[in-house]
Parts: C-alpha cells; structure tokens; sequence
C-alpha cells in the first residue's frame, strides 16, 4: 500500500495536474449551467457553507473548489501508486467511479450537511434557502447527472494522464 510518504517527490506534479484537472472540471459544470443543461453549480454550493452572499460565494466557491481538486488529486495519485500504473484510462475510471457517488450518495446527504440546503422534507425556509439538489441532483435539470459525472470523468482522465506522463 502506497503512503504520503511515497508520493512526496511527485508533489509538483500532484499541484500542477491536480490544478489543470479541477479547473477543466469546474469549466465543464459551469459551462454546463451556463448553457442550461443543468442549474447545479458545485462551486456555488461549496461558497455558500460560508455565506449567503452570491458573488462572495463564488469566490470562495471557486477556491473551496480549487483546493478540493489538490486533494481528491493526492487521493487520486496514491491510488495510481498503489496500481502501479498511472494512466490517462485509471485516472477516467477513477473519475467515473468518484462522479457516480457523488450523484448517488452526496448530493442526495447534502441537505443534512449544509447549513443553508432545504432538505425534500421542509422546503426552503429563511436559514436553508437553496433547493435541495434531490436524487441524483434532478432538482436541478435532468442533465445535471451526466454533466456531473462527465465532468468528474474528465477530472481523472486529465489528471490520470498528465500525472503518468510526469512520473
């Protein structure tokens, strides 16, 4: 079993991909909701554990965000490293697996972990003023799923590849 430890001498390339990783991600969500095919802006909802203010919230989202992708990237690379083989195809499967639970198990527990996401049982009240994102996060488009997932898919592929070709 790889350890921290191991994947020390790799850290620039951990920063590096993990950075070209998560902003290609986050373009692909927000490009997403800009172009209507899902309201769900991951940023958004991460900004908005720490204010209900919208454009504070998207930066803070974004960073939240940015800081996010470096570790699920060290995640990622100790699972590369444990495979022995880091590939652009690893890195896309692991991008798959992780986009599928998060549409099937997080965003369905995020309303009783964020403080201003209704749950589907209350509705939208003055401290919880988001609507809950709902099975599969469908509350906000019927492509929300897809998009979510390809995004998260796209997150491994670039970082799987990127990271391969640096070792």
């Amino acid at each position: 079993m790889t350890h921290w430890q191991d994947i020390v001498p790799t850290w620039p390339a951990i920063a590096l991909w993990g950075l070209i990783a998560s902003g290609a991600m986050a373009t692909v969500l927000e490009g997403s909701r800009l172009l209507g095919f899902s309201r769900m802006s991951l940023p958004f909802l991460f900004g908005t554990f720490f204010t209900m203010r919208r454009a504070p919230a998207m930066v803070l989202g974004y960073i939240a965000y940015l800081l996010g992708g470096w570790v699920f990237a060290i995640l990622y690379a100790l699972v590369l490293h444990d495979l022995g083989w880091p590939t652009w195809w690893i890195g896309g499967l692991m991008g798959l697996a992780h986009g599928v639970f998060l549409v099937t198990v997080f965003l369905p527990l995020l309303p009783f972990i964020h403080p201003n996401v209704a749950t589907h049982y209350d509705g939208p009240s003055a401290l919880a003023r988001l609507e809950p994102p709902g099975p599969f996060g469908l509350n906000y488009g019927y492509a929300t799923p897809a998009t979510t997932v390809a995004a998260q898919v796209l997150f491994g592929l670039i970082f799987g590849a990127g990271y391969g070709m640096m070792l």
